[in-house]
This record gives structure tokens, sequence and C-alpha cells, in this order.
């Protein structure tokens, strides 16, 4: 019964239910083909009134992460609105409790996303992030595709 449940969970192409509540539904597919060992929570589920989010994140990297940077893309109703890229690891003085994570090791992270500065306006968001072991993004260890549906404008 475990071995369905893992291979339900984790296997690429299946979308990751993340919340649902009045005014938001979020999930997430992997958009690479290799199976990932990987979870993410959102909470409170809501954009209303909302300034900061409380995200949780499990994953088990497939190899040693010294350098890494993430690509961010995001999609408003079908029309590309952002595209932001950041060098969270670089292999020294690195801030972030992801660097240095080793391969095989289970990386557990709890962290704020702040978006007092975001009104999400009602729509469709598609949303890559991409995570890469260079800097010339050849070698990615992770990519994850978060749809977002907002269901009302927050203002």
């Amino acid at each position: 019964m475990f071995g369905l449940l893992f291979f339900i969970l984790f296997t690429p192409g299946v979308s990751e239910f993340i919340c649902t509540s009045s005014d938001l539904d979020m999930s997430y597919t992997f958009c690479d083909s290799i199976a990932h060992a990987f979870t993410f929570n959102l909470t409170p589920c809501s954009t209303m009134n909302r300034y900061v989010w409380k995200a949780a994140l499990t994953w088990i990297p497939r190899s040693d992460i010294h350098f890494l940077k993430i690509v961010f893309k995001v999609w408003y109703d079908g029309a590309r609105s952002l595209t932001w890229k950041e060098l969270l690891c670089s292999g020294a003085d690195d801030k972030y409790s992801v660097c240095g994570t080793l391969k095989g090791e289970t990386l557990v992270s709890a962290f704020d996303i702040k978006g007092s500065r975001i009104n999400f306006p009602k729509g469709n968001y598609s949303i890559i992030v991409q995570g890469f072991s260079d800097d010339s993004e050849n070698n990615m260890l992770i990519c994850l595709n978060f749809t977002m549906i907002v269901k009302q404008d927050a203002y």
C-alpha cells in the first residue's frame, strides 16, 4: 500500500494539490520527466488581506547543492508577465539553509513569502520555478509548474 501511495505522490506529471479556498486554488506538477521526492505547503490559502504566507518545503535533491540559481517565470491569463532570477547558493557565504545540502539528504525548510506589494487580480496564473546547478542554466535540478487560480479581486 505504501508503495502505491509513494508512486502517486512523486510521479512526474501528477498534479499535487496545495490548497483551495473561496478566493484561491493552488496546485503544482513537475515539468521535467524525472520523479522527485518533494512536497510544498502554503498557509493561509488566501490572497484576501494576506501579506505574508507561510511555506513549508520538503525535498530530497538528486545532486549536491553547492550552487543554486532559481528562475521564476509567471504568466497571467496566458501572457508572460514576469521573469525573475535569483542566485541562492554560490558556494561561499551562503545564507539559505538549502545551500550545502547533499544528494539524498532530506531538506526540510519553512519560510515566509511576503506579498505585501502584490494584489493579485482575478485570473489564472502559471508559475514555472526552475532550479539550476550552474549559472548557464543548463543543469536543471528541479522544475515545478504551479497553477494559481485567483477567484476574486483583492480590491
